[in-house]
Order: structure tokens, then sequence, then C-alpha cells
């Protein structure tokens, strides 16, 4: 079975960063496309971004581009979430999800498979 893990959340001021990591347990995570998705409270989950298998091609959210970066370690069956300049609206459990299509770019949460329980990050001002 496979099993993301997050976690690297935590309370960060208005401007900062944060690196938020997931591990990958079963499976053969080079293989996965991987997504991170986040929400917040009273809101829908919604797509954060993506990275193919590869590592090749990433996709990400209009709201978050360039400021977020998503990266993987296919030697360590980790992917990660690099976000920078954050604010208020980016406060959410963030999780981060597999999908065995691992050649496409997937923004659609029906896409996946296998979903981590969530690590909360919260920007205050």
């Amino acid at each position: 079975q496979v099993q993301p893990v997050e976690s690297g959340g935590g309370l960060v001021q208005t401007g900062g960063s944060l690196r938020l990591s997931c591990a990958v347990s079963g499976g053969t995570f080079s293989s996965y496309t991987m997504g991170w998705f986040r929400q917040a409270p009273g809101k829908e989950r919604e797509f954060v971004g993506t990275i193919t298998s590869s590592g090749a091609l990433t996709s990400y959210a209009d709201s978050v581009e360039g400021r977020f970066a998503i990266s993987r370690d296919n030697a360590k069956n980790t992917v990660y979430l690099q976000m920078n300049s954050l604010n208020a609206e980016d406060t959410a459990v963030y999780f981060c999800a597999a999908s065995g299509r691992g050649r496409l770019i997937l923004r659609n949460e029906a896409d996946y498979g296998s979903w981590g329980q969530g690590t909360q990050v919260t920007v205050s001002s």
C-alpha cells in the first residue's frame, strides 16, 4: 500500500519561507506523479502543484507560481514543496498525493489514489 506522509509544516511570518517534505512508503516512488494540494478553513481542497515521476515536468496553480517550487529525490522516496514569500492566503492544511500515472502532469485531485494526512501551515502577519 502506497502511503505518503507529510512533514515540515508550522507557523511562519508573512514573507517567510517553509519547506514541506512528503515521504512515500510502499510501491515504486520513481514511477509516481506527485501532487501537492491544500485546504484552507471553510474552503474546498485546491491544487497547488505537481511533478512528474522523473522530475522533468512541474506545474503550479496561478496563486503560487513563482513563489513555490516542487522537487523530488527518487533515491529518498521523497517529494518537497519549497514555499517562499508566504502570505496569509497560504494558510491551510497541505496534502501530498501519489498517482500511478507517472509521466503526466495531473492537476485534478481525482487523478490521485494515495493521500497523506496533511500538515498545517499557518502564516501570521
